[in-house]
């Protein structure tokens, strides 16, 4: 191949990802109705990361109305449990990201054990060998981190950080945008309700997990499908899952053969 014709191949490449990152931006715009689902458009974001930077995993926090940071989203229980260690040892990229509202990289994990001891330690051991941090931040406010972990270095292109910056912009307005003229109160409230939402959705997947034998990741899709597949906002099945409104064997059957239409 000459030099002229790896040009060309890298631009197509460049251009069939530009398409796919105008149309994942689009679909992300979608979301952003009135009344929409905080933690869905979470969960959409991470899953976008993570198809579109080709990221081995990606996981969300956010602020609470006291300033403390949750979980929100995280493309599989791996992320989640590193997610939850940077919050319970007070070290970790995402919590940097927050605290000084910049994106920190760490292209090898291996030379940030002594900035990130517990935390390198357990994301080299899930084989993560580099990560980048991006704060949910609209001017001088800034309501949580977007982490992307990689298996090996770098951590993202100077372009691919952009894009992830773009990303978590687009979520930060969504989340803060039928809040601009209101009391910091009612931001406080819609951000208590994403969280609480979080508690019975890992509530419902828990009972989904254990009834089907699922691992978590599975039993959220199968969730998340039958919200969708039946127009209702997730933290509704989540709910109806948990108090033993819904047939758990009607959707793990449905799951497994596809057929979840209502």
């Amino acid at each position: 191949m000459t030099d002229n014709d790896s040009t060309v191949a890298g631009e197509g490449l460049g251009s069939a990802r530009n398409a796919v990152v105008a149309e994942r931006f689009v679909e992300l715009a979608d979301t952003l109705v009135d009344d929409f689902d905080v933690v869905d458009l979470m969960d959409s974001l991470v899953t976008t990361c993570s198809e579109v930077l080709h990221t081995a995993a990606a996981g969300l926090m956010l602020k609470d109305g006291k300033g403390n940071l949750h979980v929100v989203a995280s493309s599989n229980e791996e992320t989640r449990l590193l997610e939850l260690m940077q919050l319970q040892n007070a070290e970790g990229p995402c919590l940097d990201s927050v605290r000084h509202a910049r994106a920190v990289t760490a292209d090898d994990l291996q030379a940030e054990q002594s900035r990130w001891p517990r935390f390198a330690a357990a994301a080299l051991n899930a084989g993560y060998r580099s990560v980048h941090a991006m704060p949910l931040r609209l001017r001088d406010e800034t309501i949580g981190s977007l982490n992307l972990f990689h298996s090996g270095p770098p951590a993202l292109t100077l372009e691919e950080q952009r894009i992830a910056q773009a990303f978590a912009d687009v979520a930060t307005i969504g989340v803060l945008q039928h809040r601009a003229v209101e009391r910091a109160s009612e931001l406080a409230n819609q951000l208590q309700n994403a969280l609480d939402s979080r508690v019975v959705i890992e509530q419902a997947k828990g009972v989904l997990a254990e009834r089907g034998g699922l691992d978590m990741a599975t039993a959220f899709e199968r969730l998340r499908s039958h919200a969708r597949n039946t127009n209702r906002r997730l933290v509704v099945v989540a709910e109806d899952v948990v108090n033993g409104r819904l047939d758990l064997d009607m959707l793990l059957s449905r799951g497994l053969t596809g057929t979840d239409q209502g």
